[in-house]
């Protein structure tokens, strides 16, 4: 397996899967994706339908990674997807499904459900790819007696995952960078309070975007980054997105009892990680009608995908919503599918992206090239803060369950876009815990706590503001590593 750039540089080259594990950007500032994607026969369609999903997943990772010995890499799989780890369950569904899908009821003639998602350590989804990455680094690292420092932006949810992921890892060492005071409190608790050596958190001045622009910036500093072995875990990275195709199969098996079925999937997206993963598993072979990209009042995506015009927003026009993991107006991985929408024409990107930079967006629809969108899938929606209130609201009072405010942007959308007898899955993106003021306005109750996190905002912080620029943060990285 071949990986190359979205951008085109180092055409002709060969890199595999564990030379770009551990650098995300690419040298001309691309993203990595395959050469090609490989396709699934429906005779492995039917024999993955009974795997565990540690063993889904090593059968799905071995067709993109072929450089791991097989024994190592399904070692790495058992490894990581264990009911140890995932065990978070919020009913009689045993950890031993991982991703249990909470079947809601029927709506307008479509089977409704929930993938659960948020069953590991940080009751979040990243915990899905993010605990794998951790051990693959883990295992490259050990390999190579090397070393790395993680650099990583959040708006919420990935960067407790990464941390909980690395934390105590040998050789190892995460600067995460955060909006100050941006988060909810159970998730700025849950990255400030931890005290591990190899853990630095950075409250950046400014909003996601921000952080994410240092992130890029540093990475396409080449001297800085080879001289500091930075590295990063954000969704650039191609380790997370493949993780994350996984679900997209277990989920579809676990909605249907045969391979002639199709099913939707809901994405509550911002950076466009998650859905590009299901974007990636269509392209597989899997059976998915539709793909739905449901965003918040930051609706980025959603223009896009509804006019062809793909337009960031400045800082004063990203808002600070009740969903704040998508308070995104810049979404990174968006690069990937738009590669793939322009035939992997590598010259078009990198012009398109250059006009994001020094124009703000770009338009497709009037090339043409935004009705090729039909044909992978691709529909969306928004949601406001009322819309989340009144379907956290519903579901609880209609399903007995309580969701979180960016699964209830997701059921919003997803509820524009249902088709008689195709199963709509919603991907659960968090536990309702860590947006516990929302759930209390939905609601009037407190959400369900699981008793790791018992006091949590209570506990002592660590954390260190800095302005949003990157000198800053360069500077602070080789204050820190010792080097």
């Amino acid at each position: 397996m071949n990986y190359l750039s979205t951008r085109g540089a180092g055409a002709g080259e060969h890199h595999t899967f564990s030379d770009i594990l551990l650098g995300g950007l690419a040298k001309d500032g691309g993203l990595y994706l395959p050469a090609q994607y490989p396709r699934v026969s429906d005779a492995e369609l039917a024999r993955w339908r009974t795997l565990s999903y540690a063993d889904l997943a090593f059968e799905i990772l071995s067709t993109f990674i072929d450089d791991i010995p097989a024994e190592d890499l399904r070692a790495l799989t058992r490894k990581t997807y264990t009911p140890a780890t995932y065990c978070n369950v919020r009913d009689d569904e045993t950890a031993a499904n991982i991703t249990p899908l909470k079947t809601l009821g029927i709506e307008n003639g479509a089977p409704l459900s929930l993938l659960e998602l948020s069953n590991g350590p940080t009751l979040a989804f990243k915990d899905m790819a993010m605990q794998l990455i951790g051990n693959l680094f883990e295992y490259a690292l050990a390999k190579e007696g090397e070393t790395l420092n993680i650099l990583g932006a959040t708006s919420g949810d990935t960067g407790s995952a990464a941390e909980y992921a690395m934390r105590g890892k040998q050789g190892i060492r995460v600067f995460m960078l955060s909006p100050h005071r941006k988060m909810s409190a159970f998730q700025t608790a849950q990255m400030y309070s931890l005290q591990d050596p190899n853990i630095f958190n950075i409250a950046v001045e400014g909003v996601f975007d921000d952080a994410q622009d240092i992130v890029k910036a540093v990475s396409n500093d080449h001297a800085f980054k080879a001289k500091y072995k930075i590295g990063t875990v954000n969704s650039i990275n191609w380790a997370r997105v493949v993780a994350q195709v996984v679900y997209y199969f277990k989920g579809y098996f676990q909605a249907t009892k045969s391979n002639d079925e199709r099913v939707s999937f809901t994405v509550p997206s911002g950076n466009f990680g998650n859905v590009c993963a299901g974007h990636i598993a269509r392209m597989m072979g899997l059976p998915i009608e539709k793909l739905v990209v449901a965003t918040n009042e930051n609706d980025v995506l959603d223009e896009f995908f509804r006019t062809g015009i793909y337009r960031v927003r400045k800082a004063a026009e990203t808002y600070h919503t009740t969903s704040p993991s998508m308070d995104i107006s810049k979404a990174s991985n968006f690069e990937r599918f738009v590669f793939d929408l322009l035939d992997r024409d590598p010259a078009r990107v990198l012009q398109l992206f250059r006009d994001v930079e020094e124009k703000g967006g770009f338009d497709l629809a009037a090339s043409g090239d935004f009705a090729r969108v039909k044909e992978f899938g691709f529909v969306s929606g928004r949601s406001s803060h009322a819309d989340r209130v009144e379907a956290i609201r519903d579901v609880f009072e209609r399903y007995d369950t309580m969701i979180d405010t960016h699964t209830a942007d997701g059921l919003k959308v997803a509820r524009e876009h249902l088709q008689p007898g195709i199963p709509m899955i919603v991907l659960e993106t968090a536990q309702p815990i860590k947006f516990g003021e929302t759930i209390r306005e939905a609601l009037l109750r407190e959400p369900e706590r699981p008793a790791a996190f018992s006091g949590l905002e209570a506990l002592p912080q660590r954390f260190e503001v800095l302005p949003a620029d990157a000198q800053q943060v360069k500077d602070f990285i080789v204050a820190n590593t010792g080097a």
